[in-house]
């Protein structure tokens, strides 16, 4: 990794870190690597190749509800209720035993997500 990048990636994971989204660990069988992506702002996207544990998973099909038939069907109510949703996946807990399978590797440690990272196969799908 370019060492302008590296830093930049140190910096995302140390706001990962500070807000408990992630935890170092020593091993892992499951080990994925960053590919940190520049946005036009000079900020860092860490984005985390899911390939192996994805390709492990069997796919939850859950399909999105329609959405006209979602407006539809407020007709009538006194409030409508928006989720906020830019950290949605990170206010989903990921369970325990399964937090290691998420396991991603930086230059300097190793990390996994204690938060339903993005990437992963059924993301979607739970956050639904």
């Amino acid at each position: 990794m370019h060492p302008s990048k590296a830093l930049l990636a140190k910096k995302e994971i140390k706001k990962y870190l500070n807000v408990g989204f992630i935890s170092p660990i020593d091993y892992s069988k499951w080990m994925a690597n960053i590919l940190p992506i520049t946005e036009p702002t000079r900020e860092i996207i860490i984005c985390i190749d899911f390939k192996d544990i994805n390709n492990a998973c069997p796919k939850d099909d859950f399909p999105l509800p329609n959405i006209d038939m979602i407006v539809d069907s407020i007709i009538g109510h006194d409030t409508l209720y928006f989720m906020y949703g830019f950290l949605g996946y990170n206010q989903i807990i990921l369970n325990p035993i399964d937090q290691h399978k998420t396991t991603f590797t930086i230059t300097y440690d190793n990390f996994y997500w204690k938060v339903m990272p993005f990437g992963s196969k059924n993301t979607r799908a739970n956050y639904q």
